[in-house]
Order: structure tokens, then sequence, then C-alpha cells
């Protein structure tokens, strides 16, 4: 970290020595023990304030209080700014007709992180120290989605709402202290995923496990019966997850210095390299990249279901399902043989809440508007806009090749096999030509090395989309014997009737 970046940030430098000590930049060291200590205070939370124990104001007090705590630790005067957008947000809610407040607190969202997002890339261009934008961008999930949810449970009838929508509408304007104990919550402040207002009202006041297998008591014919639901131990999956986190923080830190994004801007390594070896670097730079946010994000979850957040009922072999709200399926996404799962499996909150405000509600340029709305939220560097200009088009692409060519290998299991595996493979190296100019960030650097990869993928996208919609169309296979068998019917009636 330059000085310039350690004058940039603000949290708190009281543990400078330990960050000097294990050679961490200090953000980083901040940001690993407020997340151990919201672990702590999750244990606590469940075990202590339980709902049957404690109001659930006591509950909103303790959340909110504690996320207030650890942003103030981590981003010091900046924290002013978790309280600013939701503050006005919650303004434009109180005072705007419910038809309309949802695009007010969209804009005024979107205005404030975007200004916020500039201001950082004046004064920290380029930079990976932790600031207040990553928080600021739940926040804005959070309260954009709650605005959506009080349209739709105030000023929509329920045969308009999709499933999602009505599970999720909101018909009573929040409190003051709910509002902000659902911005401020300490268990995803500081790298999300989005807990929708309901869950975190369900939550707070014990409803959370309505609906999940319950296990009773009392007899039901006794007056006194009341059925009693058992929230299963979260220990097991939270130790778990706590492992495999740091074990994704262990490779960070101990690979990600062999094998710098920022290489692929030296003139020697694009001269010198084959097409393979650049697309092989790539591949091992972005995976380790994404390193840090598995780290990130399964640690969240461990939080979120050691204060018990995150159940999810009973799997088929009876085992708990601690999933609900995890944002990443690392399995998924590194062994995925198409974009579209690749995508569903990574970064889910910020997909379920991209659908929920934009996709589902747009009537035309669904994916457009989607992309576009994702690119703002991110920021303003060149290489975000990049990533998801491509992820649109290659998302284009994937439909027609699974539409138009896909078919022609389902006839056997040895052609299915062959397209499973060369599936496999181009996903691995597209998800490296897409997301790498997302982790450099700068526009030209990005151009150069497409020309040096001499735009591949780029042009077997544009193949597929111009030759594609003309191929010939191929029945699926069950389809094939159906028409097989009504045409053997029909040779077997006109016989009979010809004896007749």
């Amino acid at each position: 970290m330059t000085a310039f970046e350690e004058d940039y940030y603000d949290g708190s430098r009281i543990f400078s020595w330990l960050a000097d000590s294990i050679d961490l930049p200090i953000d980083q060291v901040n940001f690993l023990l407020a997340q151990f200590t919201a672990l702590a205070m999750a244990g606590f939370l469940r075990t202590f304030l339980k709902p049957s124990v404690v109001s659930a104001t006591t509950r909103h007090v303790f959340g909110l209080v504690m996320g207030v705590a650890l942003g103030y630790f981590c981003f010091g005067k900046q924290t002013i700014h978790l309280a600013l957008l939701p503050g006005l947000c919650y303004i434009v809610m109180r005072t705007q007709n419910p038809r309309n407040l949802q695009r007010g607190v969209l804009t005024t969202a979107m205005v404030y992180l975007s200004c916020v997002h500039y201001h950082r890339q004046i004064y920290s261009y380029g930079s990976y120290t932790l600031d207040i934008t990553g928080p600021l961008m739940v926040i804005t999930q959070k309260v954009t989605s709650l605005a959506y949810s009080i349209h739709d449970g105030l000023t929509r009838r329920e045969e308009e709402l999709t499933p999602s929508q009505l599970k999720q509408a909101v018909k009573k304007m929040p409190s003051t202290l709910e509002y902000f104990s659902y911005v401020f919550h300490f268990q995803a402040l500081m790298a999300g995923p989005v807990i929708l207002y309901r869950d975190y009202i369900d939550f707070i006041q014990g409803h959370h496990l309505s609906g999940r297998k319950p296990l009773t008591g009392c007899d039901k014919n006794s007056s006194h019966y009341d059925e009693i639901i058992l929230e299963p131990s979260p220990i097991p999956v939270v130790v778990k997850k706590t492992i495999t986190s740091l074990f994704f923080a262990a490779l960070l830190v101990t690979l990600m210095p062999r094998y710098p994004i920022q290489r692929v801007k030296d003139e020697d390594f694009l001269a010198n390299t084959t097409i393979l070896q650049k697309f092989g670097y790539l591949m091992i730079a972005t995976t380790l990249v994404r390193c840090k946010y598995y780290h990130a994000w399964i640690f969240v979850d461990a939080i979120c279901n050691n204060s018990g957040l995150g159940f999810n009922g009973y799997k088929e072999n009876g085992e708990p399902n601690w999933d609900l709200y995890s944002n990443v399926d690392v399995i998924s996404f590194e062994t995925s043989q198409n974009l579209k799962e690749s995508i569903e499996s990574w970064n889910k909150g910020t997909n379920q809440w991209l659908r929920s405000i934009m996709y589902d509600r747009t009537k035309s340029n669904k994916l457009m508007y989607t992309y576009a709305l994702s690119a703002l939220w991110h920021g303003f560097y060149p290489g975000y806009y990049l990533t998801f200009a491509n992820g649109a088009f290659f998302t284009v692409v994937s439909r027609i090749n699974r539409r138009k060519i896909r078919p022609y290998f389902l006839g056997s299991k040895s052609k299915k096999f062959l397209y499973d595996v060369i599936s496999f493979v181009a996903t691995r190296f597209l998800m490296a030509y897409i997301s790498f100019s997302f982790v450099l960030l700068e526009f030209v650097p990005s151009i150069q090395m497409y020309l040096y990869l001499k735009m591949i993928p780029h042009l077997v996208g544009l193949a597929i989309l111009v030759i594609g919609p003309f191929l010939p169309k191929i029945p699926a296979p069950g389809k094939v014997a159906e028409k097989e068998i009504n045409a053997s019917q029909e040779l077997i009636n006109g016989t009979a009737r010809k004896t007749m």
C-alpha cells in the first residue's frame, strides 16, 4: 500500500503493530478483525438474545449498534456515508407517493453511490484499499429492494405480483429503528449479501423458521399443545465455512503475489508469450482474484449462520441446510459448463437484486438494462463496462448456442460427453477472457490484451450469432422417438384399413 493510499484510508490505526508484524495492509487487518468480532457477536445474539428471551427492539438495537461500531472501526469518518445514503432514501420513502417512491429511492441511492465511486476514483484510482464503497453498495441494494417491496405491498394487487415479489411485499412503512437496524445489521454490512427486509424482520421477530420442517414437542390432543420449531445448531457448518474461508485467504496471500494481474500490461509478457500462455495466465490470475471474494462471502455466510440467519430447511438425508443466504457456490462456479451456470453461482445476492428490481420489471431490453444497472452500481472504471458489455454479448451467444448447436450433440452419450467437455473448457477460457478487465480496470491495456489474443472468443461468438439462426432445427431425442412411433402407428393403421 502506498503512502497516498494509507492517507486515503480513514479506518482505525490501533492495530498497525499487528499489520506490520504479519506484513499485511492495515485495512485488511481491520477487515479480518471486524469479521471475527462479528462472528463472535453473531453467536452472542443467537445464544443470549433469542426472540423468546428479549424483545424485537433489543435485537434491533443490538444489530444496529454493532453494525455502526464495526463500520466506524473500519472506515472512520467515512462511516457518515453509511448513514446519509439510507437517510436520504428514507426521507424519499416517507414523503413520496408509494406508486413512485421506488424510482425516487433508486435514483437517490444510485446518484449518491455514483458520487462516492467517482470521488474514490479521483483520489485513489485503481487501488484495492478497503473503503466505504463496499458496504455502501450493499446498503444501496437493501434500500432499493425495500423500496420496491413497499411499492408492491401498497400499490399492486397480489395477482399482479410474481411469487417472489408477493413473498417480499411490505404493506407497512418501517419504523425508523426497523429501517436503520435493517440497513446497519452487522452480519452482512461489510460484504453482503443483501438480506431482504421481510426475511430480516422475520429473523428479528423469530418467525424465520416458519415453513421449515417443524419438530413438535407436545401431543396435538393436549390443551397445552404448542408447535415448537427447533432450529438445528449451526456450529458444525459455521466451523466448516470459517475454515474454508481461511483456506481461500491463505491461497490469496501466498499465491496471488506470484500472478499479479498487472503483468498483462507488460510488453515483454505480451510479446514473448503464446496465445495459450496468455490465456493460461489470465485463468490463473482471475481464479486467484476470485479467492478474495470466496473468502469474504463464505466468511459472511458463516457469520449469518452463527446468528441463526440462513437456515433453509432440511436436505433429503435429514441434514440441516444453511444455504439460504450463501452468496457463492464455489464448486458450481468452477465446474460450470456454460455462462448461465457461472452467473447463477456467482454473487447470488446481487443476481437476485438485479432480477427483482430490473430484469423482472422491464418489458423490453431486459438484458441490456440489467447489465447497465450492474455496471453503474459497480462504479466507473472502464474495465467494469468492458466486462459487462462482454457479458451481455456472450450471454446472447450462449443462448443461441444452446438452442441451435447443442441439439446436434444429444443423439448419443458419446456426443453429449464430448459437448460437455468442450463446454467446460470453453467456459473456463471465456470466464478469464471476460473477467480480467474487471480486475485490471483500465481500458487501453484490456483492449491491447484482446488484440494479442486475436479476439478469438469474440470471433467465435460472432460466427455463432451469424450462422446459428440458419442451422436446421434438430428435434430433441425424445421428440424424434415420438415421431417415429407416430409414423409407425400411422403405417399400421393404414395397412389395417386396406385389409378391411
